[in-house]
């Protein structure tokens, strides 16, 4: 994720080599745009695939394609050569991110098991995308701005042979298929071939409806679709977070992880297993009073009669928010849709991505035209109804899982799934 914020420190200087007129849009802001862009559209079409052809495959060789991205990063004689490489680059790292994300899932597969890698991982991603610039202006004042590339190189190169050796298969389904392959190759059991041959003929259509289900998902699941809205905007913000507020934020949820798994005594829906919305209380809590009570503090702070130290909490209290939300829509949409979570995530890392691509320009001309109090306060206001929405899944989600079909499928698991909690 670092790679996406670390070159926002040389715009300038990037803007003046390449003699960008900036008096009328932020054009400078493109190669962050064009890389969140990528993300957007390989999370949703890509990212699914893990889930059905295995996450070691489409882990390397989307490596591999984004260490070739970085040399025409660094070298870029053009600013539209740098745009389009920032695209396909910003395409590989949100399959590796997300990739990551699915092999927590993989690995961990009780609720209980699995909420602090969630957490972990979720915090990481959101603090290395805070830390870009600071990572990116120690380079850039050191040596000067294609240097930042060149040390992405280095560093991704120098981690690929570990990876490459360490980085084992750990989807359920991959690896039953590996074994059904060399079971074959010693056995020449005629059944199995049959069975393989007839898995050939249709692995067109499971690649088709790998890649198009993330777009099923997101336009008929209104639970997916909110989600993603929420979480989203909130993305928008973590860049300007500080991370020592999404420390806290992280320590929070182990209070949320106490909250989820207490439901389980009041659920009677199904006796003896959590409530899937309770997933969301801190997230709703991380909303109001993080994102939409620190913008509130960020906006009405900022003026130069005021100490510095007020308007840095109330990023603070974004930050701490931003990880309090994202983690709590992580964890419930791959709670809700655990059968098809690798493409639930990538519906909602796509809308992140769009967000993060595309809010930070319209918020430019935002603040252009209102100032900086009313635009800070406009945002606040927005994230407030963005937060407060989910709050109707404590009233109505159990009608809306009833009638999701893909829910549907966790719910036939969900009473398995409360025995292992202890």
């Amino acid at each position: 994720m670092m790679n996406g914020t670390i070159i926002t420190v040389a715009h300038f200087e990037i803007s003046e080599l390449f003699n960008i007129d900036e008096t009328s849009f932020p054009h400078s802001y493109w190669p962050v745009t064009t890389w969140a862009t990528g993300g957007a559209c390989s999370a949703l079409f890509i990212l699914p695939l893990a889930e059905d052809f295995g996450t070691r495959p489409v882990f390397l060789i989307t490596y591999l394609i984004f260490l070739c991205f970085l040399i025409p990063q660094t070298v870029s004689q053009s600013f539209a050569a740098l745009v389009v490489t920032r695209f396909f680059a910003g395409g590989c790292v949100a399959i590796l991110a997300n990739t990551a994300a699915g092999v927590v899932g993989n690995l961990w597969k009780t609720e209980w098991s699995r909420s602090i890698p969630v957490s972990l991982y979720i915090f990481g991603y959101m603090s290395d995308s805070s830390m870009g610039p600071v990572m990116g202006a120690a380079i850039f004042h050191s040596l000067s701005w294609r240097w930042i590339g060149y040390m992405q190189l280095i560093w991704f190169g120098a981690l690929f042979p570990l990876y490459y050796f360490f980085f084992y298969e750990s989807c359920g389904d991959a690896i039953l298929a590996r074994r059904a392959r060399s079971m074959r190759t010693k056995t020449e059991d005629i059944h199995t071939e049959k069975k393989t041959v007839a898995s050939s003929h249709i692995s067109l259509q499971g690649l088709i409806v790998s890649v198009t289900r993330p777009v099923i998902l997101f336009c008929t699941e209104p639970v997916l679709f909110v989600s993603t809205l929420l979480s989203a905007f909130t993305t928008g913000f973590v860049q300007c977070a500080i991370v020592i507020a999404e420390c806290i934020g992280w320590s929070l949820n182990i209070m949320s992880r106490k909250l989820y798994f207490a439901s389980a005594s009041r659920n009677t829906e199904v006796p003896g297993a959590p409530i899937p919305e309770a997933r969301l209380y801190l997230a709703v809590l991380g909303g109001v009073f993080g994102l939409s009570g620190g913008m509130f503090t960020y906006a009405w702070t900022s003026y130069s009669s005021i100490p510095w130290i007020a308007p840095s909490i109330g990023l603070g209290m974004v930050g701490a928010g931003s990880v309090l939300v994202v983690t709590g829509v992580s964890d419930y949409v791959v709670d809700a849709y655990s059968q098809y979570s690798g493409s639930a995530m990538g519906a909602v890392a796509t809308g992140e991505k769009i967000f993060s691509a595309f809010l930070p320009l319209a918020t430019m001309s935002l603040y252009e035209h209102l100032g900086f109090q009313w635009a800070s306060t406009l945002l606040a206001l927005i994230s407030l109804v963005l937060s407060l929405v989910p709050t109707l899944m404590f009233i109505w989600g159990r009608e809306v899982r009833v009638r999701s079909p893909f829910m549907n499928e966790m719910i036939q698991d969900t009473g398995k799934k409360g025995e292992d909690v202890v």
